[in-house]
């Protein structure tokens, strides 16, 4: 799994120029689900997610996590994330897992954020077209890859 997190003061989805869903301070994560991917993966990022410290305290470090603040979060699958530009300039999406893979784990990782947070998760709508609406707070943002986890 690949997410691009942005720390935002508030973000929303449109689909077919109606606000589907909205939120205010927290987090906005595009969510890159290929086939390989796990409930191990979902675990690890819904965890990591959830505990990055990447919101100011009272003296403007970065030092406290969406639980700390109590922040919204609103996932939007995005299969682009997993886009192979090694040949050509038209990118590939091999990588990216097929709807009947990618539907059950992407609505895996919301229910762990769910029962991990206690709180409703905001969502984009799986394969429609969408537009993203955000204010990215500082500007933050930060790639994470399940694959890639750093020890």
């Amino acid at each position: 799994m690949r997410a691009l997190i942005q720390r935002v003061t508030n973000a929303s989805v449109s689909i077919e120029q109606k606000t589907f869903s909205q939120i205010g301070k927290g987090l906005l994560l595009l969510l890159g689900i290929e086939a390989t991917d796990t409930q191990e993966d979902i675990d690890w990022l819904v965890q990591k997610v959830i505990n990055l410290r990447i919101f100011n305290d009272t003296n403007g470090v970065m030092n406290l996590s969406l639980k700390d603040i109590d922040g919204d979060i609103l996932v939007v699958s995005q299969f682009t994330l997993h886009a192979d530009t090694k040949k050509g300039n038209r990118p590939s999406y091999i990588r990216a897992a097929k709807p009947e893979i990618s539907i059950p784990l992407y609505e895996q990782f919301i229910f762990g954020l769910n029962q991990a947070l206690q709180k409703p998760i905001a969502t984009g709508q799986f394969g429609a077209d969408m537009q993203v609406a955000l204010n990215n707070d500082g500007p933050v943002t930060i790639w994470l890859d399940t694959k890639n986890k750093g020890y």
